[in-house]
């Protein structure tokens, strides 16, 4: 039995001469319930992007398909300083999946990092991902709202992140806490999704003014509480897959393995 979405109604009861009739109030979350892509508003929400990933693409026939924003970034150094972005020869669609395979290749890990809606980002919003990946300790995901100005100071939003062969976890960095060290991030402690994603999974983030919540198959898992830090300019989504941040050389990094994506969709703020 799919669960109801805790941050808004699914369904009623209607009485009607005496029968009982279950009238929808969000197809879009019921179709989530079931794995299958949300279409249409919510309320407080409007859709302003979806993509299922229906046409094949090879490898390096990402961009050309689905566009430069979907092929991401290339020919530059990941986090950890290891692994190189290379999309062209990690990404491909096939059976109606994003594919990432995460391998090395000539002694250096790819890696790959997706704009699934391009870079010009917007202000508050909520964005809903179906997911699974191998178990891989040496590689980690990032999936992350950024900042379209680059200016880590105001904020970072990242939901679902962590090495791949654990349960992840969310964050949100406080906007204008930047300092020597980095960014203070609220909650202080990461808040888990309740296991890790070998199997399919939906990662929600919801954005608002003076909050952010998270949902791992439809159930709240943490929210932020310091309203003043949240985020208020305009994030671009981003889906980056890369090594692992204790990733110290290429020779530990030499598993391979994938990052299946289903769909992804975007919605607007709209109170």
């Amino acid at each position: 039995m799919p669960s109801i979405k805790k941050s808004g109604p699914k369904a009623k009861l209607v009485w009607m001469g005496g029968a009982i009739l279950v009238v929808s109030l969000g197809l879009a979350w019921a179709n989530e319930s079931f794995g299958r892509m949300p279409v249409g508003d919510l309320p407080g929400w409007k859709q302003t992007h979806t993509q299922d990933f229906s046409t094949p693409a090879a490898k390096g026939k990402v961009g050309a398909v689905y566009g430069p924003e979907m092929r991401g970034y290339a020919g530059f150094s990941d986090t950890s300083g290891i692994g190189t972005y290379s999309p062209d020869s990690v990404l491909s669609v096939a059976n109606g999946k994003l594919d990432y395979f995460l391998h090395v290749q000539d002694g250096t890990p790819h890696v790959a990092s997706v704009i699934p809606f391009g870079y010009a980002g917007q202000t508050y919003g909520r964005y809903s991902i179906r997911f699974r990946a191998d178990s891989l300790p040496d590689y980690k995901i990032a999936f992350m709202l950024w900042p379209v100005s680059d200016e880590w100071n105001e904020g970072e939003i990242d939901f679902p992140e962590g090495t791949l062969d654990r349960p992840l976890y969310a964050s949100s960095a406080v906007k204008g806490s930047l300092g020597k060290s980095g960014m203070r991030f609220d909650p202080p402690q990461k808040v888990y999704a309740s296991d890790a994603a070998t199997g399919w999974h939906v990662a929600t983030t919801e954005w608002t003014p003076g909050k952010v919540r998270w949902f791992w198959d439809d159930q709240l898992i943490g929210e932020t509480g310091v309203p003043s830090g949240v985020p208020d300019t305009d994030l671009r989504w981003t889906l980056q897959a890369e090594t692992r941040d204790a990733a110290k050389d290429a020779a530990n990094t030499s598993a391979s393995g994938h990052i299946e994506i289903d769909w992804v969709v975007q919605y607007a703020y709209a109170p």
